[in-house]
């Protein structure tokens, strides 16, 4: 069956079980800055690397990590392994993803008294999280592009009630699901009055 353009293949050579195993594991492995600072490096892999993913398809991914429970970066790449490999794939991407950090951690713990109050060590923090505010920057203008003015309008109103009213993240995430939700079914209903008209 030919594919549609724009449609990305489930089964690629390029995505397989080692492959998102060691492409997750990297990301895992070299960003630096907590889940939301593996957003532009997925994106990068994900869709402009590997073509894994079309542009509207890593939105739904950002948009999907950060709504479930648990941590986003895990919470991609679970959905960028299934997309390609199903449970197979979503298991071999996770793994990935997690171990470098599980490694990080129990490192860090044993050497937590030697270097917490480390000056050279508090530098490069700052550091790090300055450079990672400018990656997710990055990664929001290249989505920004791709947005329509109901998603716009959305997020405009979830920054005012959440940075500015100071309602509690999930409840806008609840509104957000059921306003998404009713949107999707007035279009589709629109559509098939028009397809009726003709």
């Amino acid at each position: 069956m030919q594919k549609k353009t724009g449609e990305i293949s489930t089964t690629d050579s390029s995505a397989g079980l080692g492959r998102l195993f060691w492409e997750f594991f990297k990301i895992g492995a070299f960003t630096i800055g907590g889940g939301a600072a593996m957003i532009p490096q997925m994106q990068q892999i994900a869709v402009e690397d590997k073509k894994w993913l079309t542009d509207e398809e890593m939105i739904d991914c950002i948009a999907m990590g950060q709504s479930l429970p648990g941590v986003i970066a895990v919470n991609m790449a679970t959905f960028i392994g299934y997309k390609k490999r199903k449970m197979p794939g979503a298991i071999a991407a996770t793994i990935g993803v997690v171990i470098p950090a599980f490694l990080a951690i129990v490192i860090a713990m044993a050497l937590l008294d030697q270097i917490g109050e480390n000056g050279f060590v508090m530098g490069a923090f700052m550091g790090i999280k300055a450079a990672v505010c400018g990656l997710i920057l990055v990664s929001a203008l290249k989505l920004f592009r791709k947005i329509n003015v109901f998603t716009i309008c959305m997020a405009a109103g979830a920054l005012i009630a959440v940075g500015f009213c100071g309602v509690n993240a999930a409840l806008v995430i609840l509104i957000s699901i059921i306003i998404g939700i009713i949107y999707s079914s007035l279009l589709v209903k629109k559509e098939a009055d028009g397809r009726d008209e003709r």
